[in-house]
């Protein structure tokens, strides 16, 4: 596909591949209902966030009141779609009804457990966890107990939250419903089931997942050369995190930044590390399209060496390559986002602005 862009045209590269991450089996098959997001001919709205949406009477009648609460209150939480997170616990075990093995203790054949069927081995290890201790897994207190407990609803839905929201909901849904459960009429009949939730009768996903989105972007770039450099990132989403990318078909969070930048005609450091000390400290609400914003994270960082990145493309959103199992490339907010270290405009180093004028001079 090509995006015109009023000042700038460019052509994308082939989306990525599919991330295939941590899988969980479920323990009941049913027919597939074909159904798909975004169907209509309506633009999309471009200029806020996705709306919340209301429970249909047929949500009301069939979720327990107890677990619509915890589906709208981690699905706000976190940033998922609360009728995806019911409509999984629908398909899964009916809201925690089901007298199946594993539902309310020990696990199915296949090793799940708990109303959102997690394997114990995704939960963390074990069925109940310490927040305190050290795991790898979804185990997630969502009671403020202390503990992760897999059979408990509450604990149970914000795990499955997290794990939605790290695989590309609420953006990229279906991608994300098909590594909590790899199998596409999985994906189908949840997806069906959300609609019936929600009193539009759809599944509603954030403006910036609609690519027809980018173009007010670019257009509103303070000038050329930003419009540049965001036309080229926007162009990349979709496509997978590569730790040490720099393209054409993955980057990380400093690769895609550093060949939008290259796109300009510009040079300036390849890593994050590099790239924090480059660009001229700003505060944060100053930011504007094409500053870059950094976070205290990963191995090795810390307040003074932030170890992740993004750019801004508008006040309040960036894009980002976050992680090899955050889902692909694609515009998120920052101004909730813990762990900001700070702000900078590599547009004013002194050797991007020597670059700029010999770019000027090499033009005319």
């Amino acid at each position: 596909m090509n995006f015109s862009r009023t000042r700038v045209a460019l052509a994308l590269g082939a989306a990525g591949a599919l991330l295939l991450a941590l899988i969980i089996i479920s323990p009941m098959l049913m027919t597939s209902i074909p159904s798909f997001i975004g169907e209509g001919g309506t633009d999309p709205d471009c200029t806020g966030g996705s709306q919340s949406e209301e429970a249909s009477d047929s949500a009301a009648s069939d979720i327990p009141v107890d677990y619509l609460k915890l589906y709208k209150e981690h699905g706000e939480k976190i940033g998922v779609q609360w009728n995806i997170l019911a409509a999984v616990g629908k398909r899964e075990t009916d809201h925690g009804r089901s007298e199946l093995p594993g539902v309310k203790s020990g696990t199915n054949s296949a090793g799940a457990a708990g109303p959102m069927q997690f394997l114990i081995s995704t939960w963390g290890g074990k069925a109940r966890i310490e927040m305190s201790s050290r795991f790898n897994g979804y185990a997630s207190d969502g009671d403020g107990d202390g503990v992760g407990d897999v059979y408990n609803p509450a604990d149970a839905i914000l795990g499955a939250a997290r794990m939605l929201k790290r695989n590309g909901a609420p953006e990229q849904v279906r991608r994300a419903l098909f590594v909590y459960n790899r199998a596409w009429w999985y994906v189908d009949q949840v997806e069906e089931i959300a609609k019936r939730y929600a009193k539009s009768g759809e599944v509603e996903v954030p403006p910036q997942a609609d690519d027809s989105c980018d173009e007010p972007l670019v257009e509103a770039a303070p000038n050329d050369v930003v419009a540049k450099i965001l036309s080229f990132a926007l162009a990349q989403r979709g496509k997978p995190y590569l730790w040490g990318g720099t393209g054409p078909d993955a980057f990380d969070c400093s690769g895609i930044i550093y060949a939008a930048y290259r796109t300009a005609g510009l040079s300036i450091p390849r890593t994050t590390f590099g790239q924090w000390p480059f660009g001229m400290k700003i505060s944060q609400g100053s930011e504007q399209p094409g500053d870059l914003v950094f976070f205290n994270s990963g191995p090795g960082t810390g307040p003074d060496r932030p170890g992740h990145v993004g750019m801004v493309v508008s006040k309040g959103q960036m894009i980002e390559a976050r992680c090899r199992l955050c889902g692909p490339i694609k515009v998120t907010g920052y101004a909730s986002r813990g762990n900001i270290v700070g702000f900078t405009r590599p547009l004013q180093n002194p050797d991007i602005v020597e670059q700029l004028t010999r770019l000027r001079k090499a033009s005319l």
